[in-house]
């Protein structure tokens, strides 16, 4: 079974008491957590991709316009209290092992080397419809 993973990260403070305030240290040991955490599921040909996503000041949200031409609007919202940082999909034999795999993600250093503890949401991804519909 697939899953994905995604690792919210809130909106307020991401730049005045985020990452981005970290001493050096802290941010390469969060850094290197999170590549040996992709290198282990790797190893066990668990991990089917990972990815970490921009900042949501560079995120759009895209709409079909008139005649399919593409609506580009700034978002996410401003509303929104968190954001989605990056995401895991891994294949698994079971939704425990997808929550045993999000929660070590969720343990990921942090400043001083806390654990941040973040939200990690999984999900199930879909299969495709029997052959026969």
């Amino acid at each position: 079974m697939k899953y994905m993973l995604m690792m919210h990260t809130p909106r307020a403070g991401w730049t005045t008491a985020g990452i981005g305030t970290w001493p050096p240290e802290d941010i390469k040991a969060h850094i290197g957590f999170m590549m040996q955490f992709n290198k282990d599921l790797k190893q066990t040909g668990e991990l089917v991709g990972a990815e970490g996503l921009a900042g949501p000041e560079a995120a759009r949200i895209v709409r079909a316009g008139a005649n399919g031409a593409p609506e580009v609007t700034d978002g996410p919202f401003a509303e929104a209290k968190e954001f989605l940082a990056g995401y895991w999909i891994v294949n698994v034999d079971s939704t425990a092992r997808a929550h045993e795999i999000a929660a070590r993600a969720s343990a990921a250093p942090g400043k001083g080397g806390v654990p941040l503890n973040m939200p990690i949401e999984v999900r199930e991804v879909m299969s495709p419809p029997p052959a026969d519909l």
